[in-house]
């Protein structure tokens, strides 16, 4: 099942998709609100079911409960998350790409709730000096819907509400001063749009194989070429998703809402303005979001 924030009318909701339709859900404030309430989930599931087993003529005889997508707007799933928590390095090849040994254990990052964005909202590089190389990351991140600590890998399921696609944005000239210096490279991260997310949130139950599901990275170039950039699997990844929540519940909890991103496959370059990335994840969708200069 596919779980969507929209702006229809203008006001804001939480909803269902189905066959390309909205279906408004009353009296939730926030997805994560959903993921946690198992037998509602369910509900919800079977209506579904129920919905695209219809035949053409019998689900457009519902359409006054469904509402077209293309006359609602949709929004980061995900507004404001506890915290969002990145693993740097989870897959070997990317980690060998930017002059590692592969094959270690991946850091543990942070990505501040402001840097998040919906779909086809803008990535507005930085105005900063010593900020011009921002790069790509097409990564699965997972919606945390169960307080969690000390998690063993074979009970880390539990905790997953869903999954949707995230691009971390990062500045390199930043991130190569600051492990030049020692320091934490947080900040190469953090700048506002630096963390697309969407377009949905799938729920676990939907989402059948997260282990070996591939995930790719293209840019359209303002003259209409089409640059293919990342394209991997999560089978590639040095921790699994299980062990990724064993290891950074070795050293905090996590609370429903927030976001793990699992990290990124190698292929990563830069964006330039007029630049569309395009991150896709089988069975969540495309993330699309046009690059764009500052304008104070």
């Amino acid at each position: 099942m596919k779980l969507a924030r929209v702006r229809y009318r203008s006001a804001e909701s939480v909803a269902v998709v189905v066959r390309d339709h909205a279906l408004l859900l009353d009296g939730l404030r926030t997805i994560t609100d959903l993921v946690r309430q198992p037998d509602h989930l369910q509900r919800m599931q079977d209506l579904v079911t129920r919905l695209e087993s219809y035949s053409a003529a019998d689900f457009k005889a519902s359409e006054g409960t469904l509402i077209p997508l293309s006359e609602v707007t949709l929004l980061a799933p995900i507004h404001r998350p506890g915290k969002i928590v990145a693993l740097g390095r989870n897959y070997d090849e990317h980690a060998k790409e930017m002059g590692g040994p592969g094959g270690e254990e991946p850091a543990i990052f942070f990505k501040p709730p402001t840097s998040i964005v919906g779909p086809d909202e803008d990535i507005v590089l930085p105005s900063v000096d010593v900020a011009h190389n921002i790069h790509h990351e097409v990564e699965i991140a997972l919606l945390i819907a169960k307080h969690g600590v000390r998690v063993p890998a074979d009970r880390a399921y539990e905790l997953i509400g869903g999954y949707t696609i995230l691009n971390d944005i990062s500045s390199r000239d930043l991130q190569a001063i600051d492990r030049k210096r020692g320091q934490p490279f947080d900040r190469a991260k953090a700048f506002d749009t630096f963390c697309p997310i969407g377009p949905v949130v799938v729920t676990r139950a939907s989402f059948p194989n997260p282990e070996n599901t591939r995930l790719a990275l293209r840019i359209r170039k303002p003259d209409g070429t089409v640059e293919p950039r990342q394209d991997s699997t999560t089978a590639m990844m040095i921790l699994s998703i299980p062990k990724a929540i064993e290891h950074i519940t070795k050293y905090m909890s996590l609370e429903p809402g927030d976001l793990i991103a699992t990290g990124t496959p190698e292929g990563v370059g830069p964006i330039q303005p007029g630049d569309v990335v395009e991150c896709e994840v089988e069975g969540i969708g495309v993330l699309r979001n046009p690059v764009v200069t500052f304008r104070p």
